[in-house]
């Protein structure tokens, strides 16, 4: 009777829907030459991609970009975000608790570094083969969704 009442009525209530971040899919080159831009986490020290909490006043691409600026120093082409895709992992709050999260992943394609950046010193950052990217991180639909990147060709040369 107990075990029902916590199944059937406590259970639904106790479960959460997933929490929402953003991350940026930082790109440079195209074909074989595609390459995409990790960080490592504070913490973990793990790769990762760029991402974070939305943001007020921000879209979910404007955050992912937001994000990018403050962990790695990127500059973007001007051009829109593309929303490569979804995953999802758990993420362990400070207070230890695991929460489930979804991640909106927006490929922008790279144009600059910066040397100075709010994180610097505070993360490492280096490119990557989508394929060796993939085998860098943890989240399954992380890794399938590296893999199968494929950077957008470059405009041809105006003349």
């Amino acid at each position: 009777m107990i075990h029902a009442l916590i199944h059937d009525f406590l259970g639904p209530l106790l479960r959460r829907p997933p929490r929402f971040q953003v991350a940026a899919l930082c790109h440079r080159g195209s074909g074989a030459e595609t390459e995409i831009l990790m960080v490592t986490s504070r913490e973990t020290r793990r790769w990762v991609l760029p991402k974070g909490w939305p943001k007020r006043g921000l879209d979910a691409a404007g955050t992912a970009a937001e994000e990018a600026w403050e962990e790695a120093g990127v500059r973007f082409r001007p051009g829109a975000p593309v929303l490569a895709g979804y995953y999802s992992y758990l993420k362990r709050l400070d207070g230890g608790l695991p929460v489930p999260v979804s991640v909106a992943v927006y490929a922008m394609q790279f144009e600059s570094l910066a040397e100075d950046y709010p994180e610097l010193g505070q993360r490492e950052r280096r490119w990557f083969a989508p394929a060796e990217a993939a085998q860098l991180v943890d989240e399954e639909g992380l890794q399938e969704m590296l893999r199968a990147f494929e950077a957008p060709c470059p405009p041809p040369p105006r003349g």
